[in-house]
């Protein structure tokens, strides 16, 4: 079943996003629509599968807590998979996507400060083929709405 969310859904999507604990009513209100439009709307976003779960985000993870980097890494590729195996050892190791571009991975870090993360940028910039890296570290998190 396919099902494509219109401008109403997407808003419901957001708010869910930014508060995914928020009472049906409370939604309404803010979307200006009924509150059965609303749960007949999260059952069919969630029977479609543009939902998936609701989740709960841990303080010792988020927020104020530690120092968070994106590193964007160029790798040789027939030590990909190498390389791939000895970054998922890495406990700070939140993410690990293959990109398209100059980079081929884009690590996310999440270090409890910044010795740990430039032991942490030192070992993966040692990892046999981990050709270069460029890190750049989380000042401030403008919007969340990642779970």
């Amino acid at each position: 079943m396919s099902y494509t969310p219109d401008a109403l859904d997407r808003r419901l999507i957001a708010l869910l996003q930014a508060d995914a604990r928020a009472p049906t009513a409370t939604l309404a209100r803010k979307l200006g629509v009924a509150r059965t439009t609303v749960v007949a709307r999260l059952a069919r976003l969630e029977t479609s599968g543009v939902i998936v779960g609701y989740t709960v985000r841990l303080a010792a993870t988020e927020g104020e807590q530690g120092v968070q980097a994106f590193v964007s890494l160029a790798v040789s590729p027939k030590a990909a998979r190498a390389v791939i195996e000895r970054l998922s050892l890495l406990p700070e190791l939140r993410q690990l996507a293959a990109v398209s571009g100059e980079f081929d991975y884009l690590a996310v870090l999440r270090a409890p400060g910044t010795q740990r993360l430039d032991a942490l940028l030192d070992e993966i910039g040692q990892i046999d083929g981990v050709v270069r890296t460029t890190t750049s570290v989380l000042l401030a998190m403008r919007i969340d709405r990642v779970a």
